[in-house]
């Protein structure tokens, strides 16, 4: 493989990182911005809806329009959209036009974690897939650790700064390109919107929304958790936090590994399985330091779901980046809903807020994964 096909296919993997990163990054700059634009910080937190919502609505048919247009093409021409809305964000005066500069972000980004993922399956041999897709797991992880931590230090000087760092990651990346595809029958010429939304695509898909809903989506339940049960400063809360995606980062290679010999199913029914448990003990262990190591526990399970998941829809040969754009559009759309649907059991019950999610994770994976009659892949 030629030096420029190397350094492509390192951008591929490092692509994970900016929709991740870019979803993130004003998590910890809502004061800077509401006094800029003279809102509340209610107000300001708009910025982080503005780009998921486009983000995971697009998801759903962005895979297939891609695999239409040429992965490579739609890649590249998401990065310089990409770009466009950052630099929208960093000249922006009026509060709608940073939303707008946001949303413009979350379309781009759409375009790319699926496409990424697609073309990374194309061009990797399948006995080696999992172990990329772990690689690619751990830089999302990186992206979604790191954006909050980014954006509140840029925000020190100025917020504008985080939005400029997006800007020139997304051409980098442009720069450094998409390596062109060496497996062959990777999709028809034209694919139908249909055929990512087939019966094994969507148990799949259903396994990653409340998968990721229930794990990684907890975020908002364990920081009340740490406030409420042990009176954490929110410095203290952030960092605890943190553990889910640093360990998730650190293990997706071995995630990857073990994927790769068990099989995509697997992998992810392990991870749904398992990670029911470190969910359903953080609402009644007694210390705050096992709340810490459970919650990182549930980084590591978290990862399972998604390698496995990945693994499983991508090693498809019918419309490979359409399935996995729904995948990922419905794990980021559980991520979503999960504040609604387990804030008022929380405030009910802290036992029940942390068990419910913990026993639809134990039941969901395996009723939609061992159904007769699934054929998406053959592990």
């Amino acid at each position: 493989m030629l030096d420029r096909d190397r350094i492509a296919r390192a951008g591929l993997h490092a692509g994970g990182f900016l929709g991740p990163f870019g979803g993130g990054v004003t998590a910890s700059m809502l004061p800077e911005l509401g006094a800029d634009f003279d809102v509340s910080t209610s107000v300001a937190s708009a910025t982080i809806t503005a780009y998921l919502v486009p983000f995971a609505a697009f998801m759903l048919f962005s895979g297939t329009l891609g695999a239409r247009w040429g992965r490579r093409r739609s890649v590249l021409g998401a990065y310089v959209v990409s770009f466009a809305g950052s630099a929208l964000c960093v000249v922006a005066t009026a509060f709608p036009v940073l939303l707008a500069g946001r949303a413009v972000q979350g379309i781009a980004n759409a375009f790319t974690t699926p496409l990424l993922l697609a073309t990374l399956a194309a061009t990797t041999p399948r006995d080696r897939l999992s172990r990329s897709l772990g690689l690619f797991a751990s830089l999302q992880a990186a992206g979604q650790t790191s954006g909050p931590l980014v954006g509140g230090l840029a925000a020190e000087a100025t917020w504008r700064l985080a939005f400029v760092g997006v800007g020139v990651a997304a051409v980098v990346l442009a720069l450094i390109g998409v390596p062109h595809e060496v497996r062959e029958g990777a999709e028809p010429e034209r694919v139908r919107l249909r055929s990512a939304w087939r019966p094994e695509v969507m148990r799949a898909a259903a396994v990653a929304f409340v998968g990721w809903g229930c794990l990684g989506g907890l975020t908002f339940l364990v920081a009340y958790r740490t406030d409420d049960g042990f009176g954490l400063t929110s410095g203290q809360r952030g960092l605890l936090l943190t553990a889910f995606g640093v360990v998730g980062m650190l293990t997706a290679g071995l995630v990857g590994r073990i994927v790769e010999r068990v099989g995509g199913r697997r992998g992810a029914l392990v991870g749904a399985v398992a990670g029911a448990v470190p969910v359903a003990l953080i609402g009644v262990v007694p210390w705050v330091g096992a709340v810490g190591v459970l919650w990182a526990l549930g980084g590591f399970c978290a990862q399972f779901v998604q390698v496995g998941l990945n693994t499983l829809v991508l090693t498809s040969d019918h419309n490979p980046a359409g399935a996995v754009s729904v995948v990922q559009a419905f794990r980021f759309i559980g991520a979503a809903a999960a504040p609604l649907a387990f804030t008022p059991i929380y405030h009910h019950s802290t036992v029940l807020g942390f068990l419910v999610p913990a026993v639809l994770l134990a039941a969901t994976a395996p009723v939609a994964l061992l159904s007769r009659g699934y054929a998406a892949v053959r592990r």
